[in-house]
């Protein structure tokens, strides 16, 4: 923190309004931060799914923000939680996860969670660490410290109930068993996107229900996935992960919306408040979209992988999208024989299951050499190394037998 008051109270505003959608409370907060009193300041996130994303660089951004003024990040990998699934902004219930499957999800986290805050000075913790050794009387305990009708008038139940959708009781009980977390790790401060008001508000009532002082609350955007309308997600598939290749990160950025680069720059970059007006006003003075996104898909892609990198994305994309030039540098696919159509696009990786491989395939949007390939199961005897496969618009590679 700088020791000056100026200053000081000019990086305490940036950490209060940049990316900020609501503050609680705002004063109260504000005065810890003046204080020079260390802050616990915690996020939580379920491994639902192996990718860490965009939509997540955001709050982790705001936690490194509160890291690099000297607090104690406080990260919460929710391997409890993660099997019954948070139900935040769902329209139906999520499928619940077993043990092996969170475990699996989860060893990638730290590792990507890293590319943004230092994992080294943070605080990270387990919640099985305690609710994997609580038992019935906890759970009647933790129980009495919410209400059926507080619960169900969050939003997002009550258009679940007045479309007749199942509700299950483990997902009423999230909202407390995360509220339970803030009172194990003693926090100051609690994190999370817009989506989580509710549950971080539950926080405030299990802490004083335990006897415990009550945390404050900040709130980040949420940011649009690449159909430009839902929140970027991992179930929707929606989705740039933090740990994308670079070639991929580069081609999903500028499949975004026009109207959206201005927020991805804000929101997804460390471009400073200046910076995007300045994008803001170049695309109403009519810039070119494109060049615009180029800029933001280098920007995006050096966060996480370094300047060299994402030029050479760069490069490749305008080789093979904008002069659609296929004679250079190829992803390189290596395929055991024998194999088919369908084997290839399972490979590629483009798609995660069969079926999406076969629908692609049918729908004559994968071609060897030139030629469409529209039988999934076709034996292919004659590829050798050199040929193209392009998989889609955008995926082109290079076959290695």
């Amino acid at each position: 923190m700088p020791k000056n008051s100026e200053a000081k109270t000019a990086v305490i505003q940036k950490l209060l309004t940049r990316n900020v959608e609501e503050a609680i409370e705002r004063p109260h907060l504000e005065a810890a931060l003046r204080s020079g009193k260390k802050l616990r300041v915690k996020l939580g996130i379920d491994p639902t799914s192996p990718d860490l994303h965009l939509g997540h660089a955001v709050v982790l951004g705001k936690l490194k923000e509160f890291q690099d003024l000297g607090h104690k990040a406080v990260l919460i990998i929710g391997d409890f939680t993660a099997q019954i699934g948070d139900p935040s902004g769902r329209t139906a219930s999520r499928k619940p996860l077993t043990e092996r499957e969170v475990r699996a999800n989860l060893k990638k986290y730290l590792r990507q969670a890293a590319k943004i805050i230092d994992v080294d000075r943070a605080e990270i913790r387990y919640n099985n660490e305690w609710f994997g050794k609580e038992g019935a009387a906890f759970a009647i305990q933790l129980s009495s410290a919410g209400s059926i009708q507080q619960v169900l008038r969050r939003a997002d139940f009550r258009k679940r109930l007045d479309k007749n959708q199942d509700i299950t009781l483990l997902e009423t009980l999230y909202p407390l068993l995360q509220g339970y977390d803030s009172v194990r790790v003693r926090a100051d401060v609690e994190l999370g996107g817009t989506d989580q008001t509710f549950n971080l508000l539950m926080g405030r009532r299990v802490q004083r229900h335990f006897g415990k002082p009550e945390q404050d609350i900040m709130t980040v955007p949420l940011l649009e996935g690449l159909d430009g309308v839902k929140k970027m997600s991992k179930s929707l598939g929606n989705y740039i992960a933090i740990d994308e290749k670079p070639d991929e990160a580069f081609e999903k950025t500028m499949r975004i919306p026009d109207n959206l680069i201005g927020r991805y720059f804000a929101l997804a970059t460390d471009a400073s408040e200046a910076d995007v007006a300045a994008v803001e006003a170049d695309l109403k003075r009519g810039t070119n979209p494109k060049v615009l996104k180029q800029k933001l898909a280098l920007a995006i892609v050096s966060r996480y992988h370094g300047k060299a990198k994402a030029v050479k994305a760069a490069e490749r994309w305008e080789k093979l999208f904008s002069k659609k030039d296929t004679s250079g540098e190829l992803t390189e696919l290596r395929v055991p024989f024998p194999t088919s159509p369908s084997g290839i696009v399972m490979r590629s990786r483009v798609v995660k299951s069969a079926s999406e491989a076969w629908r692609l395939i049918e729908q004559g949007a994968v071609k060897i050499n030139g030629e469409v390939k529209k039988n999934p199961r076709e034996t292919l005897v004659k590829l050798k190394s050199g040929d193209v496969v392009k998989i889609g618009k955008r995926h082109f590679f290079r076959i290695k037998t």
